[in-house]
């Protein structure tokens, strides 16, 4: 042999150190095949390939062989050599169930990560579907909400809304025939012209006094509702004036600024008098107070004093009657939230299931590589293969006390 080791034994002992070292001299020619083979690949995938798959049976391997060769060297010594034999074979098969259980863990792995992907996949894609759903039934689920909600009794939000906004829509009528009128007499009056904010002063005026013509129509009503004659008297005499009023100042230049087109349409042969202005200006304010009463402001009028003077708004309910509770709508959010918490909780539960497929490969390897160590050492296993869980992992260290403890008996 050329080897630097067998240079520095004496040439009388070369011969026998030859004949002692058979058994483990063409170990590391076959260990360095074996590494190179996995370590110098041509390209970078089969160099991942070989380095997930083969570097770790390879390293098995190489320690099995040495193990085995080098406990030939402590047969003569051993009290139960049949034993050891035994003890080695067994290890050989652990070995080959090893690096079996080792491949097999990988793709149990990597099976089980591609599941639980294509499962996150399927979450997202039901959650963007659901989503979609949604925002394409979203005009119909509010309509239907709205729906419902209204034909729930509360408050009249409808007929407020329509009572103020037609108010405000009087106001302004009003205002625009008015303001020449107003204008002129706060010039005669002061002497001087009028201010830009005339018209707002007079638009808030007539807003007011619009409303509070709808608030003695609602006391008239819940006069004659209580039957409460004397009081009613009295306000049918506050409405008539309220009546005298609007249509002197109000509905009385309304009609004013129309009768140049009654003229126009009549051929100019038609020339109304004091006496037909101020029935079309009666006629005109009992019909739209009658129309806007009936249709809006006998149910927007009490929501409104009951907004303007803070009282809660009482509604009479029938005897018997119970009132029907609010149905909540519900989410659309919450069926797909309450399966992605059960997905992560599912994720956690598993969560040591994935650490165990991950690291038990690689532990049967270095335990049967272990147990060919402790063979040679100590004469027995420490780790049954295959493992089952990572329990069975800890509690092997749990052994090597009793082992030590078992050897110090032993010798003493």
């Amino acid at each position: 042999m050329s080897d630097p080791i067998t240079n520095i034994v004496p040439a009388p002992w070369q011969s026998l150190f030859e004949f002692l070292a058979t058994p483990v001299s063409w170990i590391p020619g076959m260990q360095q095949s074996l590494i190179s083979f996995v370590l110098f690949s041509p390209s970078g995938w089969t160099a991942g390939v070989y380095y997930l798959f083969l570097l770790f049976p390879v390293l098995l391997w190489i320690g099995a062989v040495w193990c085995t060769q080098l406990s030939i060297y402590t047969l003569p010594f051993r009290s139960g050599r049949i034993d050891l034999i035994k003890l080695m074979l067994l290890a050989w098969w652990d070995a080959a169930l090893a690096v079996w259980m080792f491949w097999v863990g990988l793709a149990r792995f990597v099976v089980v990560v591609l599941g639980w992907i294509f499962t996150l996949a399927r979450l997202a894609l039901k959650l963007l579907m659901e989503t979609v759903r949604q925002v394409v039934m979203l005009p119909f689920t509010v309509t239907g909400q709205m729906t419902k909600s209204y034909f729930q009794p509360g408050v009249p939000w409808v007929a407020f809304l329509l009572l103020v906004f037609w108010c405000l829509l009087e106001a302004l009528i009003f205002t625009y025939t008015l303001f020449p009128t107003v204008t002129e007499v706060l010039a005669g009056i002061v002497g001087a012209e009028a201010s830009p904010f005339t018209g707002a002063a007079l638009y808030m005026c007539l807003f007011l006094l619009i409303m509070g013509s709808f608030a003695c129509l609602q006391v008239i009503a819940d006069s004659i509702k209580n039957r409460e004659y004397k009081f009613l008297v009295q306000m049918i005499v506050v409405e008539l004036f309220v009546m005298t009023f609007e249509v002197m100042f109000l509905y009385r230049e309304l009609v004013d600024a129309i009768t140049p087109w009654i003229a126009q349409q009549t051929a100019e042969q038609f020339r109304p008098g004091i006496f037909f202005t101020l029935s079309l200006a009666t006629f005109g304010w009992i019909g739209v107070r009658g129309m806007t009463w009936f249709l809006f402001g006998q149910f927007g009028t009490p929501p409104l004093l009951a907004f303007i003077s803070r009282r809660p708004l009482v509604q009479q309910q029938a005897e018997g009657v119970e009132p029907i509770a609010p149905m909540e709508a519900p989410s659309w959010w919450r069926a797909p939230l309450e399966d992605f918490k059960r997905e992560v909780g599912w994720l956690h539960e598993r969560a040591s299931e994935l650490m165990e497929y991950l690291t038990l490969p690689f532990l049967h390897v270095v335990a049967a590589a272990l147990n060919f160590a402790m063979i040679l050492v100590a004469g027995r296993t420490v780790f049954s293969i295959p493992f089952k869980s990572l329990k069975e992992v800890l509690d092997a260290r749990e052994m090597l006390p009793v082992l030590r403890l078992q050897a110090k008996k032993a010798s003493s």
